[in-house]
Formats: structure tokens, sequence, C-alpha cells
């Protein structure tokens, strides 16, 4: 690793009001905002809500990473409010008949496998594994990927499109979503070995 690199992950403070921190907090605060809508069938709104929660998860992590602002609370909040985000829209598109039952299966079952590592970790004074890039990339995936499924309602060329692209997403999503909970579980099996041995 490099020397910038161990500096970066040196520089976490214990803050707690920071510019990132409360972006994520406006992020968590348009969850129920967004079920609402998506349950009225305000889809145009949805959209909006989607749009701007998805340009607020890369402006938290730059801001973080652009002015030092990185926080041990920011670095829970941030995928915390991700995943929230991606669970509620997920429930709304199947509720909606806009996505298959299958889909809301398969990625709650990554989040079922990963929150059981947490209380071993936990055992042994781990805190929560860092975010990988893998993982990050498919979140952002799944978040262009909705508002595309949402949008694949419309009729005509501009659903069609949307249709095409939005499961494109949606696979590329799954896909690297399933392969950071492998680098994750790799991880801890890492740092729970030796444990195990001691035990």
């Amino acid at each position: 690793m490099t020397g910038a690199g161990v500096a970066g992950e040196q520089e976490v403070s214990g803050r707690i009001l920071t510019v990132p921190n409360v972006i994520s907090f406006l992020r968590l605060a348009l969850v129920p905002v967004f079920a609402v809508l998506i349950v009225r069938g305000a889809d145009v709104w949805a959209l909006g809500v989607l749009a701007v929660s998805g340009a607020s998860d890369w402006l938290d992590g730059f801001i973080a990473r652009r002015f030092r602002q990185v926080s041990r609370l920011g670095k829970v909040l941030d995928p915390a409010a991700d995943r929230l985000f991606i669970f509620v829209t997920i429930v709304a598109l199947v509720w909606r008949d806009l996505i298959p039952m299958w889909l809301l299966v398969v990625l709650i079952s990554r989040e079922v496998l990963l929150a059981g590592l947490m209380p071993f970790l936990a055992r042994q004074r781990y805190g929560p594994l860092p975010v990988h890039f893998a993982g990050k990339a498919g979140t952002f995936a799944l978040l262009y990927a909705f508002p595309l499924l949402l949008l694949a309602e419309w009729d005509g060329a501009v659903g069609t499109i949307a249709a095409v692209l939005g499961w494109a997403f949606a696979w590329w999503g799954i896909g690297l979503y399933w392969f950071a909970a492998a680098l994750y579980l790799v991880q801890a099996r890492v740092l729970l070995g030796p444990a195990r041995v001691t035990v």
C-alpha cells in the first residue's frame, strides 16, 4: 500500500456534524418520501427523488475525500443509507410489479449473509468491514437501474430503451454486489482465522 493510501486510511475523525454526514442524513430522510411517492403512483417525482439520492451518494463521498471529512460515523452511515434506500426501492418496485420477486430475494439474501458476520466480528472486537470498491460500484449500478426500470413503464421508445439499460445495470449491480460479498467473506475469514485458532 502506498503512503498516500495509508494516510488516507488514518484520516478518520470522530466528528458527527460534517457535510458528508448531513448529506447522508438527508438521503435517509428521502427514503420515506420516495416510498410514499411510489405507492401513490407519482412516478415523475419518484424519479426525481431517486436521481437526487444517487447524486448525493456520489457527492458525500467526494466531499469526504476531497476535504478530509471522513469520519467513523460516515463510514457506517453512508453504506447504511445506501442499503436502506436500495431495500425500500426494491420493495416498492416489487409491490408495483415492475421487477420480479426473485430480485428482492437475491439482494436481501446478500445482506442477511453479511449481517450474519457482524456478531462474529464484534466478538473479536472488529468493527464493520470497510466498504469495498466492488460493493460501491454495485450500489451505483443498482441506483442507476431503479430509475431506469421505473422509467420502463413509459410507452414507446423511451420505455423500451430504459428497460434494456435498466436491466443491464441491474445485472451488473447484482454481480458486483455478490462479488463484493465474496470479498467481505474472505476478509472476515482472514480476520477471524487467528482468533478461532487461539480460542
